[in-house]
């Protein structure tokens, strides 16, 4: 007997239901209902346990989206723009867990902007998802600092800054996993968070998420209409779990070849002479101020470096956790604090 699509279980046993969260109170066609939709199918696809992920966030709409998915997973609702810090804490504790913060454009690029910064330094294993609607949507549509320059708004007037990029924020502070994503675009933000969830370090997604209550018009580029008319993908991207290599030798620019993959299916696979380039950090800055100067809704991998180490990495942390290591492990003994104050 087949059962329904969503009462099928994945390799870890559980259905799609079981990485739902509570009904969403956002509302009807906001944007972070998308995002959270497509983090319950990836969460699913990949098999993910809910109980080894650890969900947080600052303060805002997206921040109460957390809520709406991976109900079994643990959660901290952190004090606006300090999201970083609690997750540095908990990750710390336990480098064990998958870290997924959920922040939004007045979260992470006006108060939490500092914290933002240097978590990018610390390369804390994380994915990092800002969802951008270039307003302050739970005070009533105020301009946040993601606002175009000029965007004019009906409670709000006219913008007169330059919006603030917070995935060139992220390149500066060292990133190395670093992606943009329009929540009208499923197929590509689902491989987008499967890529992240893959990440060694701190992998951010900056996700165009429209407000539909204050910033909706087709004038803004963080509009749905602007976004379907404006977006230009970087890349067709794909997410494929690691697998032995396959090595094709000899092939050619303009070149196709059949290639047979680990599940049997198979793929047309076609050479072209130019691409995008996500390893060039210098290529990924150009990019980015090309895309602001055309009005360009630019999603994508925008930049990709495994190379650094995670924060757990540098620390050494070794494999048991510190929240599961014994007390006399985690403290020091009477003698060896008796020696620390001889040397007072």
């Amino acid at each position: 007997m087949n059962r329904p699509a969503a009462l099928r279980p994945n390799a870890v046993g559980l259905t799609k239901s079981d990485y739902g969260g509570r009904p969403s109170t956002l509302c009807k066609g906001c944007g972070h209902n998308a995002v959270a939709n497509q983090i319950v199918q990836v969460a699913f696809e990949l098999g993910l346990r809910p109980h080894e992920i650890v969900k947080l966030s600052g303060i805002g709409c997206s921040s109460k989206s957390p809520a709406y998915f991976l109900g079994s997973s643990h959660g901290f609702n952190a004090l606006h723009g300090r999201m970083p810090s609690i997750a540095t804490g908990a990750l710390t504790a336990n480098h064990h867990m998958r870290g997924l913060g959920v922040s939004g454009d007045g979260d992470s690029g006006s108060i939490g902007l500092g914290q933002f910064k240097h978590l990018m330094r610390r390369n804390l294993r994380m994915v990092y998802l800002v969802e951008n609607n270039g307003v302050y949507g739970l005070t009533k549509g105020q301009f946040s600092p993601t606002a175009e320059d000029g965007l004019a708004l009906k409670y709000a007037g006219t913008n007169p800054f330059p919006p603030v990029d917070l995935c060139t924020e992220a390149l500066v502070g060292g990133c190395g996993f670093v992606a943009r994503a329009f929540a009208g675009d499923a197929k590509q933000l689902r491989e987008l968070l499967k890529a992240a969830l893959s990440h060694r370090g701190t992998a951010v997604i900056d996700i165009v998420s429209p407000c539909v209550a204050f910033n909706n018009d087709d004038g803004s580029q963080k509009s749905y209409g602007y976004g379907r008319a404006n977006e230009v993908p970087l890349e067709d991207i794909g997410w494929i779990p690691a697998q032995e290599d396959i090595v094709l030798d000899d092939h050619e620019p303009g070149e196709t070849r059949i290639v047979e993959l680990h599940d049997g299916s198979r793929l047309a696979l076609s050479k072209v002479e130019h691409s995008y380039d996500p390893s060039s950090r210098t290529r990924a800055f150009e990019r980015l101020q090309q895309a602001e100067a055309r009005g360009e809704v630019l999603t994508g991998l925008i930049y990709f470096d495994s190379s650094r180490p995670s924060l757990s990495e540098v620390q050494a942390l070794g494999d048991t956790p510190l929240a599961l290591l014994p007390p006399d492990k985690l403290r020091p003994s009477r003698e060896a604090l008796e020696r620390v104050l001889q040397r007072y």
